[in-house]
């Protein structure tokens, strides 16, 4: 061995001009560019559609079931807030405010990027068959014991070790195609099913959601759901490492190594 200081470097590498047989090691891939560019673009409309939608709900906290609901209507759901609007009263009686403007327009234009995007992410996901290599649980993350280890695992804190850096586990599979195929299609239904225009047009999609109201309520749950997934993601990222999970989603690579074939 030859020596350079205290450090040892393989006799190998001492003689000019000799390739080293040592394997080369990289950063073995996580995520596409088009997976990342659609999560930051997506994770942005999130952002704006929670803040805007929190204002048009808190200007009327009250939930219905059916085609119409007002206050005047005993609601099916009321938040324990006090609503944001109040009645004004005029020449010809009280008239009750409509939402500000800037979170309704906020709103539209905010979903219809995640829409957008959306579409762009599934469309690509068929074609390069991500959902099918990445998403889809095969049959040994269906088994009763590797969903109960996926679940109980976080509770008690353990990290996942590095195969599991660039692989998702069944639990994982079934809650991003649940997320993907189920919750964002049903809140942009619900979202669509409450303008007047997409009503006119499409009044049986309404119908089957029972009401102009009821797709408010929907929408609002699936909403709450999203959140609720949006924590427990943002929890297992820093359960997992932030910094080098959150770097994998903007370089697509994690700081795992892999030894090249």
């Amino acid at each position: 061995m030859a020596t350079l200081g205290s450090a040892q470097l393989p006799a190998e590498a001492s003689v000019p001009g000799r390739v080293s047989s040592t394997p080369v090691t990289k950063l073995a891939p996580r995520h596409s560019a088009l997976v990342r560019v659609t999560h930051w673009i997506t994770a942005l409309c999130f952002f704006a559609l929670l803040v805007s939608g929190s204002e048009i709900l808190i200007s009327h906290p009250r939930l219905y079931w059916g085609e119409t609901g007002t206050d005047l209507t005993t609601p099916l759901f009321q938040l324990p807030i006090p609503s944001s609007r109040k009645l004004v009263p005029t020449g010809y009686g009280y008239v009750l405010p409509d939402q500000n403007g800037w979170s309704r327009a906020l709103h539209f234009e905010a979903a219809w990027i995640a829409v957008l995007t959306g579409l762009l992410y599934v469309i690509s996901g068929l074609l390069t068959r991500h959902f099918r290599k990445d998403l889809v649980p095969s049959k040994a993350d269906l088994s009763r014991r590797a969903l109960l280890t996926s679940f109980t695992k976080p509770f008690r804190f353990e990290r996942p070790s590095a195969a599991e850096a660039f692989s998702y586990n069944g639990l994982q599979r079934l809650t991003y195609v649940f997320v993907i195929f189920v919750l964002f299609p049903l809140v942009i239904w619900s979202g669509l099913a409450m303008s007047l225009a997409f009503a006119s047009a499409f009044p049986w999609s309404v119908t089957l959601l029972g009401g102009r109201q009821s797709a408010r309520t929907i929408h609002f749950f699936v909403s709450v759901a999203l959140v609720l997934f949006l924590f427990v993601h943002v929890g297992m990222v820093c359960l997992a490492g932030f910094w080098s999970r959150t770097g994998a989603m903007i370089t697509g690579r994690t700081g795992t190594r892999k030894e090249s074939a």
